[in-house]
């Protein structure tokens, strides 16, 4: 096994990049759609390039920028993605957020485009989502910082979005807690449209929500899940076997 700097920024570049491939393998990413994370200084994130590849992002094509559009690092002959702003004014805004992912998953968006539907939380690890999960109107790409700010206002002090006909915003405290959101969320929206099949979806209740916090802990599962799903990734080939000393 290679010898990896361990660096913060050299470690959530390798997180980013194994995150992202991990989403799109399990189809949360496709073609379009992007991970970020703050780097400790607090106003500096990495985020990927425009063209690369979600299914072979690698740490070289990520950048680092600062909540104010610097380019302090990253490939001299391509360009951020054009919606960085989603990453920048959530990262802002939101001092407890060190993990952002912008996403166009199927299923969630379902519920922003057929009328009455509503997403409510069926699953117990919806939990994370008890505040609401708002609607942002707007359905065009978050392109400017204030469509930015825009947006970080709808989400305001929730941990996940919708954005009208277009996708999805889901923030966390690290990159292993994005990953384990990232797929709760989706089953939780595909457990929504499936229980709808048989009668009306039946939430959670804040009892018991309260009684799942109690027992669950978040930092444990998001090792589990980080575990799982990279270590498999390794297995299969999805990620490379250097990376191992840093995811």
């Amino acid at each position: 096994m290679n010898s990896i700097p361990n660096d913060p920024a050299t470690r959530l570049r390798h997180e980013v990049a194994a995150c992202t491939r991990i989403f799109n393998e399990e189809k949360i990413l496709d073609y379009s759609g992007h991970v970020s994370a703050r780097l400790p200084e607090g106003d500096r994130f990495v985020v990927q390039s425009v063209h690369a590849s979600r299914a072979e992002l690698s740490p070289a094509d990520l950048y680092i920028m600062t909540v104010d559009g610097e380019i302090v690092d990253g490939p001299s002959d391509t360009r951020p993605v054009s919606e960085y702003h989603i990453h920048s004014e959530i990262y802002r805004a939101r001092p407890d957020v060190n993990a952002v992912l912008h996403a166009h998953p199927e299923v969630p968006i379902l519920f922003t485009i057929a009328k009455g539907a509503k997403l409510v939380m069926v699953k117990n690890h919806g939990y994370r989502w008890r505040k609401g999960v708002p609607v942002h109107r707007d359905t065009a790409h978050v392109n400017t910082p204030e469509l930015g700010r825009l947006l970080a206002e709808t989400l305001d002090g929730c941990n996940a979005a919708l954005i009208r006909a277009h996708g999805i915003v889901l923030v966390a405290e690290d990159v292993p807690s994005l990953l384990i959101d990232g797929m709760h969320f989706d089953e939780n929206a595909r457990a929504v449209l499936e229980a709808s099949r048989l009668g009306p979806p039946d939430p959670m209740t804040d009892e018991e929500i309260d009684i799942f916090e109690q027992r669950f802990s978040r930092p444990q599962h998001a090792i589990k899940l980080w575990h799982y799903y990279t270590r498999r990734g390794f297995t299969s080939g999805l990620l490379p076997t250097d990376w191992q000393g840093t995811v």
